[in-house]
């Protein structure tokens, strides 16, 4: 099989970039080795910036978005028992973010890709790639116990963090960064109304609380919990009252509990590769850079990867020009680089951390929320940059 880029990873990274590039015409291969209802029973984030929304559109997949997507200009922070309501349109010139959930986007590149007849072979197992330091790149797998063959001009690998990808870069070439947090978040969605219309981040001395949604009967909360928690110790029950005494008394009175339909622990970590590309292999999304939920960057920073990849790979084909290919780890890379410093700064701010340091970090961050809810320019800095920065 011979492709112009052969794409690994058929999350949105890897789709929204195939449909970016057909609608250029360029041809791509996808490879994903689990199953499609894998990929579509992912439960993830869903609070987009006006950017990603934009991509969408320009990608032609944007329709279902606009429809059902739920339009936020803004959220709250709840601290000391006062709701205090960020107002991310008024601070920022109108800007906005939209509440449309990862699964959703992942059913709509899909259709997407099947309306465009793209390859997109799925369970494809023992995915190598070879020669992505020379001119002539090709990856291998296998499936049904028969080897196959995708010989390429560029590899994009867009599969995650413990993908194939990234680990396929010689050890010497790899420069990268991690910071990890010593709690997760406990996560737990149901089928009941969403306590408030906007998000509520919760700052408590109990921990850290987060009331977010899916839609306007499908809710999405978290609470944060040391990292080695087991889940078992977490029943519906234990998990309903511990959000209600980490809210504001008006929250935790209006909140409606009920079975959860999904129950999972986070872990919370930083992680940058510096080295987004290597040779013929371009890296993108999580395979590239982690950040912790707190900011709602992991997959909006995704899609400014896709952003700056799809167009030097369309301006190489359309004119031979490697300009855009050759500057893509760097603008890549400015704008990962923000992004883990807002969503560092948000778990900051928002987390009883653990440290030994005699209240010090505490009284920091006491000082840190007093000063950002009474102060405009603070505010304005934290609402830039949650709706999102440029991508130019």
């Amino acid at each position: 099989m011979k492709t112009q880029v052969c794409i690994i990873g058929a999350g949105p990274s890897g789709l929204l970039l195939a449909q970016l590039l057909h609608r250029a015409g360029v041809d791509t291969v996808v490879l994903e080795r689990h199953t499609r209802e894998h990929v579509l029973g992912r439960i993830r984030a869903g609070v987009l910036e006006t950017g990603f929304c934009d991509l969408m559109r320009g990608a032609g997949i944007g329709a279902r978005l606009d429809k059902e997507g739920q339009v936020h200009d803004g959220f709250d922070i709840a601290y000391r028992g006062v709701r205090h309501r960020i107002d991310l349109s008024g601070l920022t010139g109108g800007h906005t973010v939209m509440i449309y959930g990862q699964t959703e986007i992942q059913h709509d590149l899909f259709e997407a890709r099947d309306a465009m007849d793209g390859v997109t072979i799925t369970e494809a197992k023992n995915v190598q790639l070879h020669d992505i330091d020379r001119d002539t790149p090709h990856v291998t797998y296998t499936m049904d116990g028969e080897n196959f063959h995708v010989d390429c001009d560029f590899i994009a690998g867009c599969d995650g963090y413990h993908g194939v990808s990234r680990q396929s870069i010689p050890t010497e070439a790899l420069v990268t960064y991690e910071k990890v947090y010593p709690v997760g978040w406990l996560g737990v969605l149901a089928d009941t109304p969403p306590v408030s219309d906007e998000l509520i981040y919760s700052n408590h001395e109990r921990g850290f609380a987060l009331c977010s949604l899916r839609s306007d009967h499908v809710s999405r909360y978290y609470i944060d919990v040391p990292v080695d928690t087991p889940l078992q110790e977490w029943p519906d029950d234990v998990f309903w009252e511990e959000l209600k005494s980490r809210l504001p008394k008006d929250a935790a009175a209006a909140l409606v509990t009920g079975p959860s339909t999904e129950k999972s622990i986070a872990p919370l970590r930083s992680f940058v590769c510096d080295t987004m590309n290597y040779g013929r292999l371009f890296l993108a999304g999580d395979a590239g850079h982690i950040v912790p939920p707190t900011g709602a960057k992991g997959l909006n920073s995704a899609a400014s990867d896709i952003y700056f990849l799809s167009r030097g790979l369309i301006d190489y084909y359309k004119s031979g020009a490697e300009d855009g290919l050759k500057a893509y780890p760097v603008k890549a890379l400015a704008r990962v680089w923000k992004a883990e410093r807002f969503s560092w700064w948000m778990t900051q701010l928002l987390h009883r951390l653990p440290e030994n340091d005699g209240g010090f970090s505490l009284r920091l961050q006491e000082a840190e929320l007093d000063y950002l809810l009474n102060s405009k320019a603070a505010l304005t800095s934290l609402a830039e940059n949650y709706v999102g920065l440029p991508f130019e």
